[in-house]
């Protein structure tokens, strides 16, 4: 049984790696093909000379063809150290039918990942729910790359449930543990403090931390719009149960909607705003639109920080 178990554990990590090759060379080539351009997607092996730094690792014979200075970069120089913050709480397996929010963050840090260890980026990976349940220190080689997508395959295939999201605890600690400035990449459906403005304000005071700790923020608000958002149901009695806490309602949702489309709203709106003025990039994520937007949004940031 342990050798069936190592089997397709293998397996699925060899498709994971594929879906975030096939995923990041697809992104990249297209933009080639796209008036899109300013972004070095492909991994270098030199860089230009900064005056006063050490001659060691010039590469002389590229400068007697181009007559300028370039510096032979190895395995282990890091350009960017990112960490991914990824929300495993039991609202991120909706919807039950189909790829759910927890499937497509999965896929979408795993591409991620790929997309640092080609711009030999350091990355690391926390998982939390309630509290922080796994972080990682931040590498850039092939074998972190490996371990952490077998911790990402562990989170989707142990799904939890009955359990919370606590994210303003989460980024309070992440802030006090990573001491070195860091891109700080969140992937949750933030919707924990959605109807509750102590608590609303209680995260804002967290991304407060981290901007004050001089990270850089990118927050991926994963949601299925057409049901969370837009609260498209159809127009009959449903019952309604809360994934995180077990609660359960009956309601018609067309007695609702517009209550219900009105505070979410007014929250994403609030929370916009606030993002803007700490220089927090929120980027809104449809598990239905695929990975290309997320992609573009971490390279526009990366673009701005290098």
């Amino acid at each position: 049984m342990a050798d069936l178990n190592t089997n397709q554990e293998i397996r699925h990590l060899a498709n994971l790696e594929l879906l975030a090759r096939q995923v990041v060379e697809g992104f990249i080539t297209g933009l080639h093909q796209s008036p899109f351009h300013g972004f070095s997607v492909e991994f270098a092996e030199h860089r230009l000379y900064n005056s006063g730094e050490s001659v060691k690792n010039i590469d002389w014979k590229l400068f007697a063809k181009t007559d300028k200075l370039f510096v032979k970069q190895f395995e282990e120089e890091t350009n960017l150290r990112c960490y991914l913050l990824l929300d495993t709480s039991s609202s991120m397996n909706y919807p039950q039918k189909g790829k759910n929010k927890l499937e497509f963050s999965v896929h979408a840090v795993a591409s991620l990942m790929y997309l640092f260890k080609k711009q030999r980026d350091a990355f690391g990976l926390c998982l939390f729910s309630d509290k922080i349940d796994w972080l990682s220190a931040a590498r850039s080689t092939t074998t972190h790359l490996f371990y952490l997508f077998a911790e990402l395959e562990k989170a989707y295939s142990q799904p939890r449930t009955n359990t919370q999201t606590r994210l303003t605890d989460v980024i309070h600690h992440v802030a006090e543990e990573v001491h070195q400035r860091s891109m700080i990449i969140i992937f949750s459906d933030m919707l924990e403090n959605s109807l509750n403005a102590e608590k609303t304000q209680a995260l804002f005071s967290a991304l407060q931390h981290l901007k004050y700790n001089k990270h850089e923020v990118i927050i991926f608000n994963v949601n299925d719009r057409r049901h969370e958002l837009d609260f498209n149901f159809d127009n009959r009695p449903h019952h309604f149960v809360d994934i995180e806490s077990g609660e359960e309602i009956k309601v018609h949702p067309g007695r609702v909607r517009d209550s219900y489309r009105n505070a979410i709203e007014q929250y994403r709106h609030d929370l916009a705003l606030k993002c803007a003025q700490y220089g927090v990039d929120l980027v809104d994520t449809n598990i239905h639109e695929g990975y290309n937007a997320l992609l573009k949004a971490y390279l526009v940031k990366r673009n701005k920080v290098i």
